[in-house]
């Protein structure tokens, strides 16, 4: 079903997370300018480290499974890879975003070789190594860019780059870089791929803030949520065919597929929600937390009765949630498994709780679910 994880014993919102590759450790910002680091101890979870280069609030963090590098990003305008060295320290290496603005959101691309920094600057840093200097130097993604950028994620193929922002729109772009990569073929998203190359553009339905996109694990769709409470999917192999659905939820903050046809939702309603792209709509399919309120001090008939008589109102002291998360859901990271076929998925919110949720267990205790 799902697990909560003990981190401590702050109870500050938890901006973002990562894990690595072995899933025994956890990085995640207690929405502030620090990144904690957990290792798993038998079934205890104990803080190994303390990252605080930052200045302020950091806003991104991810962790590459493979070279085991964290990159982070900070509304202080700096971006900072970690490498750890064998005594277990963690020692960073200078990123040069030339931005003026937050840095808002980050992500390593598949092959580990370069990442995006998404920024107020109204632009993306395409981030890569340069051996010579030692540091991580950046080339800019502008135009068509109208506001701040959110959101980012990679496509399988290493070369395009997804990007939600405040302009309420979504934007498929080449992020290839000449002097570290293979000049790349054509894909279903277009054949011209110089950095920068505008492949697609998509306005959110109802005019909201893009929160999150995720590229399939096929690549040939993209979904994105946004603050209209909106659940939209791009299908370039369906001749970019755009599919949005109007939900009567609070707005969502995060989404990921999790198979072909299936995307996790989750945000400001506390839970995360599961739907199915299928032919030409996106389909409901379930809650995937179905918690039941615990009487908290069993508020009898005759206590409400008492209640209305003497104040014409029953009594609600209780502001406990029908849900394990009691704030909204900042951020969902895949767990085990790949966005193909996922099987754990892992969700932290402004709750300060990290709950780990089991799509397996999760089909056989719901009746009538099925993740295709």
């Amino acid at each position: 079903m799902a697990q909560t994880l003990t981190l401590g014993d702050s109870c500050a919102p938890i901006t973002c997370h990562a894990w690595n590759k072995e899933r025994n450790q956890i990085a995640f910002s207690p929405n502030n300018n620090e990144v904690h680091i957990y290792q798993k101890e038998g079934n205890e979870w104990k803080q190994t480290n303390n990252l605080v280069e930052h200045d302020m609030r950091v806003m991104g963090i991810d962790w590459a499974p493979n070279t085991n590098r964290i990159v982070t990003c900070s509304v202080d305008r700096n971006a900072y890879v970690w490498t750890q060295s064998e005594d277990g320290k963690w020692t960073t290496t200078l990123v040069l975003l030339r931005i003026n603005r937050a840095a808002t959101c980050v992500k390593w691309s598949p092959m580990e070789n370069k990442f995006a920094v998404g920024s107020g600057a109204r632009l993306i840093s395409i981030c890569y190594f340069e051996k010579e200097n030692n540091w991580w130097v950046s080339k800019h993604i502008k135009k068509p860019i109208r506001s701040t950028v959110t959101t980012l994620d990679w496509h399988p193929n290493n070369i395009l780059l997804v990007a939600g922002s405040t302009d309420f729109k979504v934007r498929v772009f080449s992020a290839y870089i000449k002097d570290i990569e293979d000049q790349p073929g054509p894909n279903v998203w277009g054949s011209k791929l110089p950095l920068g190359q505008l492949l697609a553009e998509f306005p959110s339905a109802g005019n909201g803030w893009v929160h999150s996109v995720s590229f399939s694990a096929d690549g040939n769709k993209v979904a994105w949520v946004g603050h209209d409470s909106s659940i939209n999917v791009a299908d370039a192999s369906n001749g970019r065919a755009v599919i949005k659905h109007r939900t009567e939820y609070l707005p969502f903050l995060g989404c990921i597929w999790i198979s072909n046809n299936s995307l996790v939702v989750a945000g400001h309603s506390c839970i995360p929600l599961l739907y199915c792209h299928d032919g030409g709509e996106i389909k409901f399919v379930a809650k995937l937390d179905n918690t039941q309120r615990k009487e908290s001090g069993g508020l009898s008939a005759m206590k409400k009765f008492q209640s209305l008589d003497r104040q014409a109102r029953i009594e609600t002291n209780d502001t406990y949630l029908d849900s394990i998360h009691q704030n909204a859901i900042t951020s969902i990271n895949l767990y085990e498994g790949t966005k193909a076929n996922a099987v754990k998925f892992s969700t932290s919110g402004l709750d300060g709780q990290l709950v780990v949720w089991d799509l397996v267990s999760l089909e056989k205790s719901i009746e009538s679910l099925k993740i295709f």
